[in-house]
């Protein structure tokens, strides 16, 4: 367990731009639709 722990104080932590982004619903909105859209494109792609 110390190894645990001692990789998590050492891990990163997110800038504040990278929180707002994360609790902004309009940007996770678009990212939402960008991975569906590349879903929907790979999925087109096996049915032809």
């Amino acid at each position: 367990m110390d190894e645990t722990d001692a990789s998590i104080e050492s891990a990163p932590l997110p800038t504040d731009k990278t929180l707002r982004a994360r609790k902004n619903v309009v940007i996770q909105f678009g990212r939402f639709a960008a991975i569906n859209l590349k879903m929907a494109k790979i999925i087109r792609k096996e049915w032809r």
